[in-house]
C-alpha cells in the first residue's frame, strides 16, 4: 500500500500512529473504519467528511456520530457524493417535504457481491430487474457499497425510512444512473443523472470521487461554492 501512494504520503493502521493531529479528515474507507475510527476523530476534535454516507442507516450510528462532535466541538459533513441537488433538497426541507422517491440503476456488474445476487443471476440478465423496493434505509443497510446516493437523498429530505427506494440492475446500461423526485411546499423536483462508474470500482461513479476532492478544496478555498 505505502508504495502506491508515493512520496510524502504515509500510510498508517491506527490512529495511535499519528503523531501529528490532521488539519481534515476525508473518510473514505466504508461502514466499519467510520464505526471504528470517526467517534474518535470527531471526539479530537477534527472534521470529518463523510464519504460512507449509507453507513448512517445503522440505528444509533448517527446519534453516536452526532454526540462525539459534540463532545469534540466538530463539524461532520456529509458530501453529496454521486448525485446533483442535495443543496435544493435540504433548502426544500425548511419549508416541508412531502415525498422523496429514489430510484438507483446501474449495470449487472455493479451489483457483484451484493444480496442482489440472490435476487437474480446477474451475469444472464436479459432485461431491467428489480432487485430491492423498500425504504431508503433498509436499501443503504442490504447494498452498503452501492445505496449511499439512497441515503444522501434521505438525509437531506424526508429521513431514511420515509424516503422510498427502488435499485435495478440493468444489462442495457453501462453507467450508474439516479433518479430523485421530490414533492413538497417548494414546488417539485426531479434530478438524473447517468454516471461513469470508476474504472476500478463499478460500485462507485466518478462523480462521488470528484465530490470528495471538491469537498477537501473548499476547505481551503477563498469563494466556496
Amino acid at each position: 500500500m505505502q508504495s502506491a501512494l508515493g512520496k510524502g504520503i504515509r500510510a498508517i493502521t491506527s490512529l495511535d500512529e499519528m503523531d501529528v493531529a490532521p488539519d481534515y479528515v476525508l473518510e473514505c474507507a466504508g461502514h466499519a473504519a467510520v464505526k471504528a475510527h470517526v467517534p474518535i476523530l470527531l471526539r479530537r476534535g477534527l472534521g470529518v467528511a463523510l464519504v460512507s454516507v449509507g453507513c448512517l442507516s445503522e440505528p444509533g450510528l448517527p446519534e453516536l456520530l452526532e454526540q462525539a462532535a459534540r463532545d469534540g466541538k466538530a463539524q461532520l459533513t456529509l458530501i453529496s457524493g454521486a448525485i446533483a441537488g442535495i443543496d435544493a433538497i435540504a433548502s426544500a426541507r425548511v419549508g416541508g417535504l412531502d415525498e422523496v422517491i429514489y430510484t438507483g440503476r446501474k449495470p449487472p456488474g455493479g451489483w457483484l457481491g451484493s444480496p442482489a445476487e440472490q435476487v437474480c443471476d446477474l451475469a444472464r440478465l436479459t432485461k431491467p430487474t428489480v432487485i430491492f423496493e423498500g425504504s431508503a434505509g433498509d436499501a443503504a443497510r442490504l447494498y452498503p457499497k452501492n445505496a449511499n446516493v439512497a441515503a444522501t437523498v434521505s438525509l437531506a429530505g424526508i429521513g431514511l425510512d420515509r424516503t422510498r427506494a427502488t435499485l435495478i440492475a440493468d444489462p442495457g446500461t453501462t453507467k450508474n444512473i439516479h433518479h430523485v423526485r421530490v414533492t413538497g411546499a417548494f414546488g417539485e423536483l426531479e434530478i438524473t443523472i447517468s454516471g461513469r462508474p470508476l474504472a476500478d470500482n463499478p460500485k462507485t461513479s466518478a462523480l462521488a470521487a470528484f465530490s470528495a476532492v471538491r469537498a477537501l478544496r473548499n476547505r481551503v478555498a477563498s469563494v466556496v461554492v
